[in-house]
């Protein structure tokens, strides 16, 4: 009973630690993703991207994740976007992660914004600091390489996806899963 007490006070922990995200942080994360590797490359031919500074995951058997972020086309802040996701399974933790997604063309970025945006359960995202997992479940991109902590992973397979390319790195917590769910966006312009 008292681990099962400790682990939803992390579970709350983590959705609330997601919320806290200043002005600073997406300039942060965005410097951070511009030099971590393979994501910064990115920056320079992808026609917009969303980021989210922080995202909390967290579950026990059933599970979800939660994020604020911003979407950028060409460079500029357009709307802003929410991140939500639902996982049934095997899980126990908590775990806080920065995500950005980019988008290779108009068509990509406008599928996204056009309301209600899914990734499915089966998508990946390339995990540039390893962590726990070297790969995450989030979505859209590439299988992830580990990076042994440092921001170099190198993927299995280059370019965009669908027109999409994912990239996460972990902040914190930990999180053992084996789980199916998608993650679900919403956006709003600004």
């Amino acid at each position: 009973m008292q681990r099962i007490i400790g682990v939803s006070l992390l579970v709350l922990f983590t959705f609330l630690s997601a919320q806290l995200a200043r002005a600073d942080d997406y300039s942060d994360t965005i410097e951070v993703f511009r030099d971590a590797g393979e994501s910064g490359a990115y920056f320079d031919s992808a026609y917009g991207y969303a980021v989210f500074p922080s995202i909390g995951k967290g579950g026990i058997g059933i599970g979800g994740a939660h994020g604020s972020g911003k979407v950028y086309k060409q460079g500029k802040a357009i709307g802003t976007a929410k991140m939500n996701q639902l996982t049934i399974g095997l899980q126990l933790g908590g775990q806080v992660y920065s995500q950005i997604i980019f988008f290779e063309d108009e068509r990509a970025l406008n599928e996204f914004i056009s309301g209600n945006f899914e990734f499915s359960a089966q998508a990946t995202a390339v995990a540039i600091t390893a962590a726990v997992s070297a790969e995450a479940n989030t979505g859209g991109g590439m299988a992830a390489g580990a990076s042994g902590g440092k921001n170099d992973a190198t993927t299995k397979s280059h370019g965009y996806r669908k027109g999409m390319a994912i990239f996460t790195v972990a902040k914190g917590g930990l999180m053992y899963e084996a789980t199916l769910g998608g993650q679900k966006y919403s956006y709003e312009p600004l």
